[in-house]
């Protein structure tokens, strides 16, 4: 049973508010706010609504993994943690749902990797990124090194991850990184605004629209092609 301390689940009108509550580690993800979020996935107030909004309500969206949480970890503990609270990153990716995080002050390591897998990202002025995985002798390994390719390209994912550690708003939506910037504070109140507009779309176009997309990006021209077609004649 997760923590439900870590998590709060509310409706904001067609819109599921998932607000990350680990504010004495800055939103650090752990197995168990994982878990609690894992949990939430489940829920009706999830599973009943049009889009999913990811945010925070502290000083901080996330900032990264707890160092002290890494260490003395065996391969076994790091395979099992994949199949457990690990899968997270990966269920929020591919909900049919839209969703979107709402961005303030530090998102980084896991953080970011969180915020990736949303399908857009909002950010108010504050807000600074990072993938400081690599100074500590690891990689991003929740997604991060392949969805930031597939978002930025390989060249910039190096360059983000070897490079330039820390990132502000602005410099992130240049690249590519996030959808829009904000004015400070208004993050989440820009990302329910968007929220209302694509639960208006039609849930099962917006579904299958996300899948094709994702599929394609990873096939050849032709077989991007067919996908599209196809959906396409099953929509029709």
């Amino acid at each position: 049973m997760a923590d439900r301390g870590l998590l709060e689940v509310r409706r904001e009108g067609a819109a599921a508010l998932l607000v990350l509550r680990r504010e004495s580690k800055a939103n650090a993800p752990s197995p168990a706010l994982e878990q609690a979020l894992l949990e939430a996935l489940e829920g009706e107030e999830v599973r009943g609504s049009a889009v999913v909004v990811l945010t925070d309500e502290g000083r901080a969206f996330s900032a990264g993994a707890d160092v002290n949480e890494l260490r003395d970890v065996s391969p076994e503990a790091v395979a099992a943690y994949y199949r457990e609270s690990g899968q997270v990153y990966e269920r929020i990716a591919i909900l049919p749902q839209p969703t979107l995080a709402a961005v303030h002050g530090y998102c980084q390591g896991g953080g970011l990797e969180l915020a990736l897998a949303a399908d857009f990202r909002i950010a108010d002025e504050t807000a600074v990124f990072g993938l400081p995985e690599v100074s500590l002798g690891i990689i991003p390994s929740s997604g991060g090194t392949h969805r930031l390719a597939r978002l930025v390209g390989p060249a910039r994912a190096k360059e983000l991850m070897l490079l330039r550690p820390r990132l502000d708003a602005r410099e992130a939506l240049e690249l590519g990184l996030v959808t829009e910037v904000v004015a400070e504070g208004k993050a989440l109140e820009r990302a329910l605004e968007l929220a209302a507009g694509l639960a208006e779309l039609p849930a099962l176009a917006v579904a299958v629209a996300k899948e094709a997309a994702e599929a394609a990006a990873g096939s050849s021209r032709e077989a991007g092609l067919l996908i599209e077609r196809l959906a396409y004649a099953m929509l029709a």
